[in-house]
């Protein structure tokens, strides 16, 4: 997950998350979710606070090999868990990034950036999100939820640091689209 307070979870407080988000997944496919993102084979995801890759995984079969999928995240067993998971499966098209917020990433290099779940516990939400802005490309999508947010405040919040606008509000998801800035 990305930062808390600036500092990762613990090793054992990413475990015990990692355990839920399987039980979560098999419960409540992710694959249900990004259905209705808009994510197209070919596509450039960016999955920002990967954790232990649920999403990272359904996005890599959705876009497939033409496709890349970008696995964010601060803590090194994300890292370590995605890699594995994605070796285990032959999945060739992840990229792992250890990083609190750098991408790393070419400018308006992304269609998509998956935000889920991470928004709360940004510790610079706004350097955040003028990175995500930088990556995405002028017409890239910027799919959020976070279910420790009320739907006011999510949006409120999004569109008050003034890089994204929200376009629609789905069943599971908020889409947002990016704001031309000259700065």
């Amino acid at each position: 997950m990305a930062r808390v307070r600036d500092k990762p979870l613990s090793d054992m407080g990413f475990r015990g998350m990692s355990f839920f988000f399987t039980i979560r997944d098999a419960i409540r496919p992710r694959k249900n979710l990004l259905t209705e993102v808009g994510i197209e084979k070919g596509h450039h995801v960016l999955d920002f606070g990967c954790g232990p890759g649920g999403y990272t995984m359904v996005a890599s079969e959705m876009i497939g090999p033409g496709g890349k999928v970008y696995a964010l995240d601060i803590h090194p067993l994300a890292i370590e868990k995605v890699r594995s998971r994605a070796l285990n499966k032959g999945l060739k098209n992840i990229e792992t990034i250890l990083s609190d917020q750098k991408t790393f990433l070419d400018d308006e290099s992304v269609d998509v950036v998956l935000l889920y779940d991470v928004f709360h516990m940004l510790g610079d939400p706004e350097g955040v999100l003028k990175e995500i802005h930088r990556v995405m490309k002028p017409n890239g999508i910027l799919s959020m939820n976070d279910h420790h947010m009320k739907d006011g405040e999510l949006v409120t919040r999004m569109e008050g640091i003034g890089f994204f606008k929200l376009e629609r509000i789905g069943e599971h998801t908020y889409t947002f689209s990016r704001v031309v800035r000259d700065d």
